[in-house]
């Protein structure tokens, strides 16, 4: 967050801005004559770094070995390292599923999830998972247009059908931005609290 704050003892104004995400907030107040009049203006802006992003959405198969190295590096990082959390990453689904891998302009893989068909994860639904975005690029908008681009690739894929994922609790209201619905209790992945989120599509 950017801030600054500007005064004037001769016009008596004082001028304040700053920026915060994707916003930028400005406000200039002043006194005229006795009358103190506020002007506040916000301008959602995309950053300029999501227009430098390449996304793509590959079968297991049509993984190259590097594409496929840099997935497991990414998601080691995140998921292993990062939230300390020692699990089995490689669990025999990453065949059945396709792939969704974000570059930016270094040509880093920055973002990256994985699109599963019925039967995988849920007996009655499609699954979006290992949804990540790198320390590189967080508070950039990143997240956010891997879930979008996620959402519209598995419906473009796989059909819309019903979407089950299963979120990590602090990310609730990130999911219920999409569309998604909490169902049940939240239960413990790996140590780390969860909880089954639905998207209806039938």
């Amino acid at each position: 967050m950017e801030k600054n704050v500007q005064r004037s003892e001769a016009a008596r104004t004082i001028k304040y801005y700053y920026v915060c995400g994707n916003y930028f907030y400005g406000f200039c107040i002043y006194e005229i004559g006795g009358v103190i009049i506020i002007l506040c203006v916000r301008i959602n802006f995309k950053p300029l770094y999501l227009k430098k992003m390449i996304w793509k959405t590959l079968a297991f198969n049509d993984l190259s070995l590097q594409e496929l190295y840099d997935i497991m590096v990414l998601r080691q990082v995140v998921f292993v390292v990062e939230q300390n959390c020692p699990y089995l990453d490689a669990d025999g689904n990453d065949q059945k599923a396709f792939h969704v891998l974000g570059y930016d302009e270094e040509g880093d893989l920055v973002a990256y999830s994985r699109l599963l068909t019925v039967g995988i994860t849920y007996t009655d639904a499609i699954s979006i998972g290992r949804v990540i975005s790198s320390e590189k690029v967080r508070g950039k908008g990143i997240g956010k247009a891997l879930m979008k681009f996620s959402i519209d690739e598995i419906y473009r894929i796989l059909g819309k059908k019903k979407l089950t994922i299963s979120a990590q609790r602090y990310l609730i209201k990130f999911y219920e931005s999409f569309g998604f619905q909490t169902v049940g209790e939240s239960y413990l992945e790996d140590d780390i609290p969860h909880i089954k989120m639905v998207m209806n599509n039938s």
